[in-house]
């Protein structure tokens, strides 16, 4: 038992990076169920990156990295918006050309500064083991107002995820809504990238809501799901990181990730055991 509580009874700054991380896992559950479910795992990947150049540009000039990663987060949804409304492109071509495009700027920001060693694993990795007060109580407004929408734009955002023409029918403006959508998966993303960092927060958003949808047919419970599952990488992520004196960062999305598998494969297994029950209830 001391194994599992010492860390974070003994240690001010585990237990800050654990309160830190589960607000993360609630943010990024919120937002991750509905990339899932709308289909947007590209422009939350491109979300992820995109904002590496504006971040770039804030610390050269002596400003918060989440004022830089607002700025490039903006510039990405509206180039997009931009690009589709102005052209017959699709929206995966502005995403992808934008992703690009700001992926390589903030590449060539950063290798024309001799400054930014330590900075650049800063931003793509995160600070989650050096994570303070003031950054944990961001991260909580961050999640109060990413909940907020999620409740407040409930039944447009569930039409809009499986049906956006009776979303139109119902009188929702599926622009309007699809824009709020991208504004608390880009805030999420501008948040968290002071946790987890540009890499790794997409994960968080992709892997414990993919292992609740494999789980659960409501909304409601793929995002409960998805709160459990990101709230126990965070743990087991940072118990592995502590004991075994690895990047904290990168084993909590192992850690998702083998937990979307172990999902994955019990839910296939159970799947087939159903299946043979039923060809034998029938033969």
């Amino acid at each position: 038992m001391d194994l599992l509580v010492t860390p974070f009874s003994t240690n001010g700054f585990m237990l800050q990076a654990l309160i830190a991380g589960i607000l993360v896992s609630i943010a990024c559950a919120i937002a991750g169920t509905f990339v899932i479910l709308r289909g947007l795992a590209f422009i939350g990947d491109a979300l992820g990156h995109g904002v590496l150049p504006g971040i770039a540009v804030a610390i050269l000039v002596g400003f918060p990295g989440i004022i830089g990663a607002a700025i490039g987060a903006a510039f990405m949804i509206g180039g997009i918006t931009l690009i589709t409304q102005r052209s017959r492109l699709s929206s995966d071509t502005a995403i992808g050309l934008l992703f690009i495009g700001m992926l390589s700027l903030g590449v060539v920001i950063v290798s024309r500064s001799n400054s930014f060693s330590g900075d650049l694993t800063r931003i793509l990795f995160g600070e989650i083991l050096g994570i303070g007060i003031p950054a944990i109580l961001i991260q909580l407004v961050a999640t109060v107002v990413i909940a907020a929408i999620a409740v407040i734009c409930a039944r447009p955002f569930l039409l809009l995820s499986f049906d956006p023409e009776q979303a139109e029918v119902a009188g929702y403006s599926v622009r309007l809504y699809h824009n709020v959508m991208l504004f608390m998966i880009a805030v999420t993303v501008i948040v968290s990238f002071q946790t987890v960092g540009t890499l790794l927060v997409f994960g968080l958003l992709i892997a414990p809501a993919g292992a609740g949808a494999l789980l659960a047919r409501r909304i409601e419970a793929m995002m409960a799901w998805a709160v459990l599952f990101g709230t126990l990488s965070m743990y087991i992520g940072l118990l592995i990181s502590y004991h075994l004196n690895l990047a904290a960062g990168a084993a909590i999305i192992l850690v998702a990730v083998v937990i979307f598998f172990i999902v994955f494969i019990a839910q296939n297994l159970r799947n087939r055991r159903v299946a043979h029950l039923q060809e034998q209830a029938h033969g």
